[in-house]
């Protein structure tokens, strides 16, 4: 590739400028407004090119400002990638591929990742937030099955331990048990409390069982996501979390697209209970409105987080599942 080329395929990728006929996919959310500052990931640091795992961790693992392109297949083994601060981490074209082990960004702030399939991880997330602020999740493929239980896997995205002011846009989540927790563990309180604070837009969710997404503590605001066939609960409010809810459509085998009573069922942690573990309530809101296919929604407590603090434009009800199928996942930057 010509350096013209890819400075200008990195550039696009990591400002997300929409094209003129198709549908914005710039930045929005709490990843943008928030009291640090927007996230930028590697904007201003050089752009390399990596094609094997050894320069990718080379590349992605400081926190020197940088702008990584991902080419080819890394089969992380069993090593998961470690991303440091002001990264962006975008795979190149239709999509570079994460096998074997998957992608941890620990106490770091300001990083982008874009464009990457995360396919099949043993026992572990595809990727994990930890303690860590201004993160973009966008445009990325998570893949596992459904065949080998809950816990053969873990979660696709999770975004635990007081992280914060992230946005998980336009990706392709399906065939998982457990897809996005916030907030792994109902003690955390003190920890949680006041942090987590996550924009979830435009996401495509299909053949999934439970946590889409499932939070505790924190805040998230949900819109034009779409889900097919979402087999257990969908999204889940819990351990005092707030939720708010608009703009989202459901399909096929969705029974329960939203829930905030605190009973967390077996199919989302089959180890605590055979009758599924019992925690506090959450809070939900519901905005703009949504379209709950045919399941039945469980609001147990009304919240006090009834409006996102940042502009977003919603896309009309009748066109998220068209305009979701044709945006979220790899190429589509």
């Amino acid at each position: 590739m010509k350096p013209s080329t890819l400075l200008s395929y990195a550039s696009l990728a990591v400002a997300a400028v929409a094209w003129p006929f198709g549908p914005d996919y710039s930045l929005v959310g709490f990843a943008k407004n928030n009291p640090i500052g927007p996230t930028t990931g590697g904007k201003g640091g050089k752009t390399v090119v990596v094609k094997d795992v050894a320069s990718l961790r080379a590349a992605i693992g400081d926190d020197v400002p940088r702008i990584v392109i991902a080419k080819g297949t890394f089969n992380l083994t069993k090593t998961r990638l470690l991303v440091g601060s002001h990264k962006s981490l975008i795979g190149y074209g239709k999509g570079a591929e994460i096998v074997g082990a998957g992608i941890t960004v620990a106490n770091k702030t300001n990083v982008i990742i874009q464009n990457l399939g995360i396919r099949f991880i043993l026992d572990n997330d595809g990727i994990t937030l930890t303690n860590s602020t201004r993160v973009w999740v966008d445009h990325n493929e998570f893949e596992s099955d459904m065949n080998h239980g809950p816990d053969y896997y873990d979660g696709q995205c999770d975004i635990v331990r007081g992280s914060d002011w992230v946005t998980v846009s336009w990706n392709y989540f399906h065939d998982h048990w457990k897809s996005s927790l916030v907030g792994n563990s109902d003690v955390l309180r003190s920890v949680d409390q006041g942090h987590l604070h996550i924009t979830y837009h435009h996401n495509y969710w299909r053949n999934e069982g439970t946590r889409g997404n499932a939070g505790r503590f924190g805040h998230q605001h949900l819109f034009n996501n779409f889900y097919k066939d979402f087999r257990y609960q969908a999204i889940h409010s819990r351990s005092d979390n707030q939720v708010l809810v608009e703009g989202n459509v459901f399909r096929g085998d969705t029974p329960e697209p939203l829930s905030t009573y605190g009973l967390v069922v077996p199919m989302d942690s089959p180890n605590t209970s055979p009758d599924g573990d019992y925690e506090i309530d959450g809070f939900a809101n519901l905005g703009a409105k949504n379209d709950w296919g045919h399941g039945k929604i469980n609001i147990t407590q009304w919240g006090n987080f009834t409006r996102a603090p940042y502009k977003y434009k919603l896309t009309a009800l009748r066109d998220v599942e068209k305009v979701v199928k044709s945006g979220a996942g790899l190429g589509k930057i």
